[in-house]
């Protein structure tokens, strides 16, 4: 009878601790690579994975990199060539973070947050910290967040003849939004 109640505890605080990371599947990563030479290279990914822990403050995004929509197909088929993502070696990016001022944001509360996130994002292979400010809305229940940032293409061995005349930009804008619940 121990075992019984003790099994049916342990299961009751795994499920309630589930219960608090809010997910979704359709966050949207855009990829802004646009100069004023070519306007072009701007991606966008709506099926990108995004998790949020109220209780812990992590927060992961995980875009699969063949799920960027360029309006120039020709453009699409060299972002995921092997010179660039190179997704079929590299089909993911990752960012794993954390909110650093989790206090300034009640999970439990409608209500409009400024968040600080720091954590790893990971494109081909390779890892830079990213820091950033974000956008925390909570409504109901439910979590909107966005951020946006720049990252540096050299910092992943991306690199190219395009970058250096200038038609990509060499710190394309990443702009996060997505609706968890």
């Amino acid at each position: 009878m121990k075992k019984a109640i003790l099994a049916l505890t342990f299961i009751t605080t795994t499920l309630v601790g589930f219960a608090q990371k809010k997910t979704t599947t359709s966050a949207i990563v855009t990829f802004d690579a646009t100069t004023s030479i070519d306007n072009l290279p701007k991606a966008e990914n709506k099926t990108v994975i995004a998790a949020i822990d109220p209780a812990k403050g992590s927060v992961q995004f995980e875009a699969t990199i063949k799920n960027f929509a360029f309006s120039n197909p020709m453009i699409q088929d060299h972002f995921n060539g092997k010179n660039w993502m190179n997704s079929d070696e590299y089909p993911t990016a990752v960012f794993n973070g954390t909110i650093t001022n989790l206090s300034a944001v009640d999970f439990k509360k409608d209500g409009k947050y400024t968040a600080n996130v720091e954590g790893t994002l990971s494109i081909r292979g390779k890892e830079t910290k990213v820091t950033t400010p974000a956008v925390i809305v909570v409504k109901g229940g439910a979590i909107n967040a966005t951020a946006e940032f720049s990252i540096k293409l050299a910092d992943y061995s991306i690199e190219g003849a395009p970058i250096q005349a200038g038609k990509v930009a060499k710190e394309p804008k990443i702009t996060v939004s997505a609706d968890l619940k």
